[in-house]
């Protein structure tokens, strides 16, 4: 396989696979509309690709010489998703009375990405895998291949949200989805905490 197209399904899979930013995407666009939900997935995108590169440039050996760090981020994103768990159980379910401009940011989506374990395990392992000796070419083609393919994929959950959006009209419905995704969420972290 061409290495290129290895590079595009390392990053199709693990970006268009459930994790928070994904279930964050789906859940502003459900409540917030398509637009809300696209800040936070170019912020999601600016936020990894950057995770992305500056692992490629050396990120992992201060990870290696820190071990301390890694466990700060695993505590923080652990802490994080709960967080994200919390707000999805106790919101009211009602949809399109909210003001877009209170829904995800651009900031708050590039910050999730430093928040979410998944994301620190995709760009360690993609880079330990295609660009392990450090050549700079190799981790610049592979940060713009992960960016498309990054966008597409959480876009692809924003746009999920959006179907979702005009076939779920009873808040009760919103409640329980939004509870489902906390669960899921809540797992996430709880198995975190064991790994």
């Amino acid at each position: 396989m061409d290495i290129f197209l290895s590079m595009a399904a390392f990053a199709l899979a693990s970006s268009i696979t459930p994790g928070p930013v994904n279930l964050v995407a789906l859940g502003s666009a459900l409540q917030y509309g398509l637009g809300a939900s696209m800040r936070h997935v170019t912020g999601a995108t600016f936020g990894f690709t950057l995770l992305l590169l500056l692992t490629g440039f050396g990120l992992r050996e201060l990870l290696t010489l820190l071990p301390g760090l890694t466990r700060f981020i695993q505590w923080a994103g652990v802490a994080f998703l709960l967080y994200l768990a919390y707000k999805l159980a106790v919101d009211d379910g009602r949809i399109g009375l909210r003001n877009t401009a209170s829904g995800p940011s651009l900031m708050k989506g590039a910050a999730m990405q430093w928040l979410n374990p998944k994301a620190w395990i995709a760009s360690v392992a993609g880079m330990g895998a295609y660009a392990a000796n450090g050549d700079s070419h190799v981790v610049w083609r592979f940060a713009a291949i992960y960016f498309v393919v990054c966008y597409a994929s959480i876009s692809c959950w924003a746009a999920a949200g959006l179907l979702l959006r005009r076939h779920l009209q009873s808040p009760a419905t919103v409640r329980m989805l939004n509870r489902t995704m906390a669960i899921m969420l809540a797992g996430s972290a709880a198995y975190l905490l064991h790994a």
